[in-house]
Parts: structure tokens; sequence; C-alpha cells
């Protein structure tokens, strides 16, 4: 089975370049053809999931390329299911943007598995479920950012009236603005569950909470940022093109969060 995964890097990039044609020609073959390319990656993405949790036993989600995996196996399925509903053309390029370079980095990373050590530690179902929920609060994030991406280019193409098929195929402001919102209040509460799980099951494993840990400190870091994202929404009733522009910057602070912070981090060296 081992093979299911450059399979997948493969077709992965593929869908990725079709859709990136799409995106600069207008290519609506290309964008189907893009699409089944996905549909297939994801499917494979799946079976290989399946495959390993057989394989170890367990859900395959604690080492460094195990998260990067999952998290851009959830990026392909909510992409696919919002597309699917909402006709939002070009979201499936921006997210799986992310997605693809996920699973080129899990490469890099590499599945060197859990140390004999800490496998007694960390294989635990608080320690899953908490894992679990703050990849899900991942994946969302990344469309909402997808959403503000994709807001922040319409405005440009509006304010230099770039009339064209493209325009049209983005959708309208209101709506990427709204669906933007929606992922984030969707994604923070998973954030904010995901960060207690976690302080609960270091305060069973160790007796005390690393607050002060780097990579503790920068996930409430991230979630002041969304909190204030969402706050200038609901009691300000802020909207527009500065709302997306602050929600990438919330995003980009969850990216460095995600791969930066457990670099310096004694109590996230598995993550």
């Amino acid at each position: 089975m081992n093979w299911i995964y450059p399979l997948t890097i493969v077709l992965y990039s593929l869908s990725v370049f079709g859709y990136f044609i799409d995106f600069l020609q207008q290519n609506r073959k290309v964008n189907r053809l893009a699409f089944w390319l996905l549909s297939i990656v994801w499917v494979l993405q799946t079976v290989y999931f399946v495959y390993r949790a057989f394989e170890l036993n367990r859900l395959p989600l604690i080492t460094p390329f195990e998260g990067l995996f999952f998290y851009a196996w959830v990026v392909v399925s909510l992409s696919l299911l919002i597309n699917w509903y909402f006709r939002v053309d070009f979201l499936v390029f921006f997210t799986n943007v992310i997605g693809f370079s996920m699973m080129a980095f899990s490469l890099f990373v590499g599945d060197s598995g859990i140390p004999e050590s800490l496998y007694t530690l960390l294989v635990s179902e608080l320690l899953i479920i908490h894992i679990t929920i703050i990849l899900l609060s991942y994946a969302a994030f990344t469309l909402s950012f997808a959403f503000s991406i994709m807001y922040v280019i319409q405005h440009q193409m509006l304010k230099k009236k770039l009339w064209g098929k493209r325009l049209v195929r983005f959708g309208s402001l209101t709506n990427l603005d709204t669906l933007a919102n929606r992922m984030t209040i969707f994604a923070f509460p998973f954030f904010l569950i995901g960060l207690i799980l976690g302080f609960v099951w270091a305060y069973s494993q160790f007796g005390f909470i690393p607050l002060m840990d780097a990579k503790v400190i920068s996930s409430l870091i991230v979630l002041a940022a969304y909190a204030v994202y969402l706050y200038q929404r609901a009691v300000h009733y802020v909207r527009g093109y500065n709302m997306a522009l602050l929600n990438i910057a919330c995003f980009l602070l969850l990216l460095i969060n995600y791969f930066l912070s457990g670099q310096y981090s004694e109590f996230h060296l598995w993550v």
C-alpha cells in the first residue's frame, strides 16, 4: 500500500495545476478534469488513512506526518463539499493550493513514527480527540482564508475595472464575505474546545498546564486574533476589505503557530 501516497501526491499536483490553468484561461474542460482528479485524490487519501489506522491500530493523527496528511484530507473534503453546495468556482483551487502544500511538506517531514518512550504517554483517547478537533478547526480556518483571498482579489479587480468571466466566477463580494465569516464562526469554537481539551490532557498527565510553552502561547495569540475578528463583525458590524485582510493576517498567524512554534516547544516536540 506504500504506492498510494506518492500516487496521491502526483494526482494532487495535476489537479491543482489543472485548476490553475482554468483560473488563467477560463477552461471548463480542464476544470472538470481537475475536479475528477481531486475526487480520485480524496478516495486515495481516504483509503490510505483507513489502511494506516488498521496498520497502527490507532487513528493516524499524532506524528507531524500524520497531522499534515489529515489536514490535507479534511481540506479536500470540505472544499469539495462546499463547492458542491455553493458552487464557488475558484474555492477548490485556492484551498487546495494550501492542501497540496501540506501534503508536499509531509514528504520532507517523513514518517518517523512515535518514539517508543513517548508512545504510551501520547496514545490516549483524549489526546486523539484534542488533535482531531484542532485539525478540523485548522481546515475550516483554511477555507475562511481562501474566501478572504478571493474577496481581496475580486475587490482589486473591481477597483481596476477588470471585467470578464473570471470576475463573475468569483461570486459576489457579499457572498464571499459571508462565507468567510461563517467558516470562522464554525472553526473558532472547535479551536477553543481543542485547546481546552489539550489543557485537560496535559493536567491529567503532568499535573500542571504548561502555559509558558511556546506552542501554548502562540495558540492563545491565534485565538485572541480570531476573537478580535469575530468581535469586530458581531459587535461593531465591520465588513468588507479590511476585515478580509484581518482574516488573512489571522490565518498567517495560524500557520506560524502550526509550523514554527513546535520547533521551540518542549511540550509539543512530536507535533
